[in-house]
């Protein structure tokens, strides 16, 4: 009986030292992903309709089919229109996948109503919620100076659109049909 006792306490601290030891790498490649100090990579957070949202380092010049992959994938709501796949992202910036349809409502097959950003007038662009008619001339005025847009996020380089306009809008703007 005592050798079975003794057999069973060897067990569980070989066990327990070789949890402790998985669980202490895991912690140090979770804390070097976050803070980007990966050689050779970036880091970038993704939100919104993906499988696993969080914080992942990707190589330099990746794109967002790249993050969305190392996301595990978009969600069945995901709404494509609001991102282009090619997009090449920036170190340090956090992306958002919008939803196709209201989070808020479990049975609600109806499309959120959204305006393309890249396309649509700017009386169209204020009928959003959050964006008023100067906000929409100046995200008319953007993308003739500046091009398309490219991610949602890029919005907030419009003037009249900071971090809490952009944070309303984000699920009512797309970027392409």
């Amino acid at each position: 009986m005592v050798k079975v006792i003794l057999i069973v306490f060897v067990v569980a601290t070989v066990a327990i030292c070789g949890f402790m030891l998985i669980d202490s790498n895991s912690a140090t490649s979770v804390a070097a992903s976050v803070d980007g100090a990966v050689s050779n990579g970036i880091s970038l957070t993704i939100e919104g309709e993906v499988i696993y949202p969080g914080t992942y380092t990707l190589s330099e010049g990746s794109n967002m089919l790249e993050l969305i992959g190392a996301a595990g994938g978009v969600t069945d709501n995901a709404d494509d229109r609001a991102y282009y796949a090619s997009a090449e992202l920036i170190g340090g910036e956090s992306y958002y996948i919008a939803s196709r349809y209201d989070e808020t409502d479990m049975c609600n097959f109806d499309e959120i109503s959204k305006v393309n950003v890249n396309s649509d007038s700017a009386s169209t662009l204020s009928t959003v919620s959050g964006i008023s008619s100067s906000v929409a001339s100046n995200i008319v005025s953007y993308r003739e100076t500046n091009g398309l847009f490219y991610t949602i996020e890029s919005l907030v380089n419009v003037s009249g659109i900071g971090n809490a306009t952009y944070n309303k809008i984000r699920n009512y703007v797309i970027l392409h049909e």
